[in-house]
């Protein structure tokens, strides 16, 4: 969902530059920036190179992965050949469970015989998707959207045939890793890290923060041009992520500065990480209160799709933005300020 355009409180010390495929930047002593392409209309996913030091072996921790195929393992083996100074990968950190995120994590730590620290929560899920457990798209998402008013034949079809978006792009995971949790100071190199959980873009998103060099490793919870894709999914169909969302940006703002160098997954390293997190407040504000407006009469997720986002979306953006559109309802009725009702087995909500 677009957002308004950063404003000048929102600074970008390193300008347009970004690395080349294969290639890093150095942010600051001991952080590399890398970056690797995705299919999709968001054509990058950022990683991040630590350098580290693990039962006293120097090296570099790896911060998320990127998907399994070919051109990301590719550009993987041109930085291990030439951005590690000829050191071994100790682990590897994977902030969520987006295949963009952990999609390679069982090549990589079989690669370097290392282990993948991840939430338990966020792990479980991926391994259960990777193999088949849980469906992510097919028949099921087609169902849950159809409920909440997409009726669009074509579209329904297209989303039926998604059975192997995940298990495409996460064929397997890994089957050990080391948890983290809300609150683990994990000490990588010379800084200590502490996990920053965040909630409703992922199960239990894990952010890295080091207070006293002011950076955040924020993953997809913090982007600086982009709103974070907030869905309500099939698999959880009486969720209420924007809520949780809302609550992790508040939990957010007591915790980083105007001169936190925020690393994000997508967009360019920022400062002015509270001026983004009161943007994206504004943000779901003014998208909540025009969902109340429409909602004067009886309207599906489907119906809001106009009203929520202005340009055309393909299938894969179709799929986010159903989600979000429950995603705002779903918050309205929670708080009460929305009634549901169900006619002909699909939802509609009403002031």
């Amino acid at each position: 969902m677009p957002t308004p355009p950063a404003a000048d409180a929102i600074r970008y010390p390193f300008g347009d530059t970004t690395p080349s495929l294969g290639e890093s930047v150095e942010l600051g002593p001991g952080v590399r920036w890398l970056r690797m392409g995705l299919p999709f209309a968001l054509n990058h996913i950022n990683l991040w190179l630590l350098e580290d030091t693990l039962d006293g072996v120097r090296g570099w921790t790896l911060v998320d992965c990127g998907i399994d195929s070919a051109p990301t393992r590719a550009a993987w083996e041109q930085v291990f050949a030439t951005q590690l100074r000829g050191l071994p990968v100790l682990r590897v950190v994977v902030t969520h469970m987006h295949p963009d995120h952990v999609g390679l994590a069982h090549w990589l730590t079989a690669r370097w015989n290392c282990l993948l620290w991840m939430s338990a929560t966020d792990y479980a899920i991926s391994c259960m998707a990777a193999r088949g457990c849980i469906a992510i798209g097919g028949e099921l998402m087609a169902a849950h959207f159809a409920a909440h008013g997409l009726a669009d034949p074509d579209t329904l079809a297209a989303i039926r045939k998604r059975t192997d978006y995940y298990t495409g792009l996460v064929p397997a995971m890994p089957t050990r890793f080391v948890r983290l949790q809300d609150g683990d100071v994990l000490r990588i190199g010379t800084r200590d890290w502490r996990c920053v959980a965040g909630y409703g873009h992922a199960p239990e998103h894990i952010s890295l923060h080091c207070e006293k060099d002011a950076l955040f490793i924020a993953g997809d919870m913090l982007l600086p041009r982009i709103s974070t894709n907030i869905s309500v999914n099939d698999n959880e169909p009486l969720s209420n992520p924007l809520q949780q969302f809302l609550d992790s940006l508040a939990r957010f703002a007591t915790l980083l500065t105007e001169d936190t160098l925020v690393l994000p997954s997508h967009g360019l390293p920022f400062r002015g990480a509270l001026a983004r997190i009161t943007q994206l407040q504004q943000h779901h504000r003014e998208r909540l209160a025009e969902v109340v407006a429409a909602c004067a009469t009886p309207q599906t997720a489907a119906d809001l799709l106009p009203v929520l986002f202005k340009r055309t979306l393909d299938v894969h953006q179709m799929t986010f933005a159903m989600g979000e559109s429950i995603a705002h309802l779903h918050k309205l009725w929670f708080d009460g300020q929305l009634r549901r009702v169900v006619d002909d087995g699909v939802y509609r909500f009403v002031r």
